[in-house]
């Protein structure tokens, strides 16, 4: 389980997808993709919709995605995705009134139990107070994170370490 902000967008991508039946069936599906304007976006669905279908496929849609935060999952089982509203709980300190702050995420999972328990599991490594308000599955299909040409796990260790003596 791992958890990334960005910017998120949803694109709608049309195009033509051959059924369990065998028959050919045109269908819109929703995708997320990380991007850093609106243009990108529409560059990177379809850079990452190519892989996947063959045959023409149109992007009908764009808009900012509304999740503060997205939990990806690495179980197979995970191949669903779920919206969650969670609401944080802080205390004024001068009026000492409880303020709730309402956030969504997105959570990968293969079951409502599964995103519940996964959302528990990523908030338990934070000291903030919350209650999950909504979760409810979507239609999303796949989520599509934008990483560094080139860059490694070895990447982020540091070249050398200091040495005490």
């Amino acid at each position: 389980m791992r958890s990334r902000t960005a910017n998120w967008f949803e694109c709608k991508v049309r195009y033509e997808k051959t059924m369990e039946d065998g028959l050919q069936k045109k269908v819109t599906e929703t995708y997320v993709v990380d991007a850093m304007s609106f243009s990108e976006a529409e560059e990177r669905i379809i850079e990452e919709i190519s892989s996947y279908v063959s045959g023409e496929f149109n992007v009908t849609d764009i808009k900012k995605a509304p999740y503060g935060e997205i939990f990806f999952s690495d179980l197979e089982t995970a191949d669903r995705w779920y919206k969650a509203k969670l609401q944080f709980i802080t205390i004024d300190e001068k009026t000492e009134k409880e303020k709730r702050s309402a956030v969504n995420f997105l959570v990968q999972a293969g079951s409502f139990n599964g995103a519940v328990k996964n959302i528990d599991e990523e908030m338990g490594k934070t000291i903030i107070d919350y209650v999950i308000s909504t979760v409810s599955e979507t239609t999303i299909m796949d989520v599509f994170e934008h990483l560094a040409k080139g860059k490694n796990q070895a990447d982020d260790k540091p070249e050398y370490e200091e040495q005490e003596g």
